[in-house]
């Protein structure tokens, strides 16, 4: 029931209906009413002849006002930009399934018994009442719950302040509004004076409200996932955890412009856009650019050169605003990235939202809930197989019901933008449940079991003999899945949520579940790891392990029989892409025949300068230690692939704790070069507290120190947190974040 372009003026005969049509908007408002036979004459086709209404006789909306102030204080919506009251025109951002109020301005007395005023709401290109995308109804005195419907709070004759309620299932987006006046007449028959008014109104999901599927019922848990402008996504190593700052932004006009353009773009139909689960499936797929043209292309390795290194960006907005601006994917992201990028776009658009980190993270191509890596018999990696094992991997978790899975799977629910694996043919993946996850349940939708093996599968060694026969010689059931990360709800510190995703590791619950999930989802079950009479372990001081400084690494073995035992094997250094993937070898260090007696202990020691990775470190400094060792006289092997993070200096901020909005304050930043080498390139960028800046700096010395005084004029107010990034062309993502207080001016 769209029959005419909106905002073009002017007169026209519904065909349908038959009543006659008067068709205006504030801008004709400022107008002459004068001149309406100019708007008869722009009526936007040939239509029969109609009477010059009479704007002084009739009742006629004049002003609409949404109260924007008002109703974004109700609606926690009142810090998006778009919404201040310092603009000329603020927008209305409203959650649905909550009332909001707007004042409605006539040319006369309104009459309650006498006048009819309909309020229209329309969404999408062809709106209609079909598919829900076309709703009108009637002024009214009795409320509406869990419905579209108005009701009149006030009367004060020339104005109504009018309560308007919409159901939590509404369809998010933006909807075009206009009020209908009614007027009967015996000898033209009926006339309708429509007023439309120029801005949308801005519908996004409410988890303030019970009947909303992403309804969370903590309100400090809303003040993190929801109102949180900014955080920490974690990388590095399990044993080596680094917290890196991030500018979500949501509510940068940018962003939710952004996510709006995302749904009108994407080929989710109307109908699916009221449904919070195929809407966050949808984004996982138009936040890489894959199959859709979408927001981020991924790139794990240089050259950036025709766009940015990931490790550069410090949030999402400028990603957004070069995206919005360009219609174009913006070059480039990694996991984090996408992470980030998502969790502002969901919180956006009201959705609870977090960036959760996967240490020791599996991806398994073949469905198999394993991951297998194949040696050759002297005991080199082969990387024939697609199964790779991440040090780490950043995805997100979102909060909703699912009224699609059995009872007890709602809550958290894990989704990747990353582009990894596609599913239904497309690169997306989720929403899974954490709880079917954590419970094995891999058949249930979305890409669970996918998710389970980043989590939770076992780790498999294979050996191909000189004939070419590959036979399983070591099941690693503990490695996978360590220290799943996410930023507390209660400070500025990482809370763990492994538990979330799997029993405790080596319980018998959690063999139960990984037995399960094979039974389930695997193509090679029943493999089990031989029994073991030497044991082996890893020693490494990961939190001492620096950048410009040699690090060692010492693997131990004791003889448990009661029978000599005889071990050879080696071990192997290389730098290395945070995807597992292996760059440069580094080191290589064989032992031959090491005879142990019965409880006899012994060690293989290996040792890397800083000489030995300079300028062979990849994107976020890994190194991989390859070992491989074989008891000759049981046929026992030992495999391990730990990976070890070179620690980058510290970045110092001092600023004052408060300031105020819209004054200028300086920060001081300061670190050391732990290179030997000069730095160039130099420049530090800062977000948080305004738009993202950029300041050059000149050069860093060799092992000199960098010291700076940035001028910065906040522009948001409120409890905010300061985000400086250094990068140089040698050494990148030097970061600090710093929690400052901006007083309203």
């Amino acid at each position: 029931m769209n029959f005419h372009a909106r905002n073009s003026a002017g007169s026209f005969r519904d065909p349908y209906s038959g009543a006659n049509y008067h068709v205006y908007g504030p801008r004709d408002l400022r107008e002459s009413l004068n001149g309406y036979d100019e708007h008869l004459s722009r009526s936007p086709r040939p239509q029969p002849p109609l009477r010059k209404p009479d704007f002084s006789n009739v009742l006629t909306v004049t002003q609409v006002d949404f109260l924007v102030a008002e109703n974004s204080h109700a609606h926690h919506t009142d810090k998006f930009e778009i919404s201040q009251n310092s603009l000329l025109r603020p927008q209305l951002v409203v959650r649905r399934g909550q009332q909001f109020v707007m004042r409605l301005d006539f040319s006369k007395k309104y009459n309650i018994n006498k006048d009819d005023v309909k309020l229209v709401f329309e969404a999408g290109e062809n709106p209609n009442s079909i598919n829900g995308t076309y709703v009108e109804f009637m002024l009214s005195d009795r409320d509406f719950p869990r419905q579209w419907g108005a009701k009149i709070l006030s009367d004060q004759g020339t104005y109504l302040i009018v309560s308007v309620m919409t159901p939590p299932t509404l369809y998010v987006g933006k909807w075009d509004f206009s009020v209908d006046v009614v007027e009967k007449d015996d000898s033209s028959g009926v006339d309708v004076y429509k007023y439309e008014h120029d801005d949308p109104i801005y519908v996004i999901f409410n988890p303030w409200c019970k009947e909303d599927a992403v309804y969370m019922s903590n309100e400090n848990l809303l003040k993190e996932y929801v109102l949180n402008e900014t955080g920490f996504v974690y990388m590095g190593t399990k044993d080596s955890i680094t917290q890196r700052p991030w500018n979500f932004g949501q509510f940068e006009s940018v962003v939710l412009d952004c996510a709006m353009y995302l749904l009108d773009q994407s080929d989710i139909k109307w109908e699916a856009r009221g449904n919070s689960t195929l809407v966050v499936r949808k984004l996982s797929a138009m936040i890489n650019s894959q199959d859709d043209n979408g927001i981020l292309t991924g790139r794990w390795g240089e050259p950036y050169k025709d766009g940015r290194s990931p490790l550069s960006w410090t949030g999402s907005v400028k990603i957004l605003e070069k995206f919005l601006d360009t219609k174009k994917p913006v070059k480039y992201g990694q996991c984090w990235v996408f992470s980030g990028v998502s969790t502002s776009i969901c919180r956006a658009l009201g959705i609870p939202a977090r960036s959760v980190t996967n240490f020791v993270s599996a991806h398994d191509t073949d469905g198999s809930v394993t991951i297998d890596s194949i040696y050759d018999c002297e005991g080199n990696r082969l990387e024939s197989t697609g199964d790779s094992v991440w040090n780490f991997h950043v995805w997100n978790e979102a909060w909703m019901a699912r009224s699609d899975l059995p009872e007890g799977f709602g809550g958290w629910q894990a989704f990747d933008a990353t582009p990894q694996e596609t599913s239904d043919g497309i690169y997306c993946c989720g929403p899974a449940s954490v709880q079917a996850v954590k419970q094995g349940e891999v058949h249930l939708p979305y890409d669970a079991a996918f998710l389970f093996a980043e989590v939770n599968a076992d780790r498999m060694s294979w050996v191909t003999n000189i004939t070419g026969k590959m036979e399983c010689v070591d099941c690693c059931k503990h490695e996978i899945g360590k220290n799943i990360s996410t930023k507390s709800a209660t400070g500025a510190y990482r809370e763990d949520v492994t538990g979330h995703y799997k029993p405790e590791e080596g319980s018998a619950e959690e063999r139960s579940v990984v037995l399960k999930a094979n039974q389930i989802g695997s193509t090679r079950p029943g493999i089990y790891k031989k029994s073991e009479d030497v044991s082996f372990s890893i020693e490494h001081d990961a939190k001492n392990t620096w950048m410009g400084g040699d690090f060692e690494v010492i693997l131990r073995m004791r003889n448990k029989s009661k029978d000599i035992r005889t071990v050879v094997g080696r071990l192997s250094v290389s730098s290395m892409y945070y995807t597992g993937e292996l760059a440069d070898k580094l080191k290589v260090e064989p032992f031959e025949a090491i005879r142990l007696t019965a409880s006899q202990e012994a060690y293989v020691k290996v040792t890397v300068t800083a000489q030995d990775y300079d300028k062979k470190l990849k994107d976020c400094c890994m190194l991989d230690l390859t070992v491989w060792a074989s008891v000759l006289e049981s046929g026992q092997c030992f495999t391990a692939t730990p990976n070890y993070r070179l620690r980058k200096p510290h970045l110092t901020i001092k600023a004052p704790k408060h300031v105020n909005a819209g004054e200028e304050f300086h920060a001081e930043l300061s670190f050391s070069n732990p290179l030997n080498n000069t730095l160039t390139g130099c420049y530090v960028e800062v977000d948080g507290l305004t738009r993202p800046l950029k300041f050059r700096l000149g050069n860093v010395t060799p092992k000199g120190t960098l010291l700076t005084t940035l001028p910065i004029v906040p522009k948001k107010v409120g409890q905010m947190e300061l985000i400086a990034i250094f990068n140089s062309d040698q050494l990148e993502d030097i970061n600090a974040s710093l929690p400052i207080f901006i007083r309203a001016n």
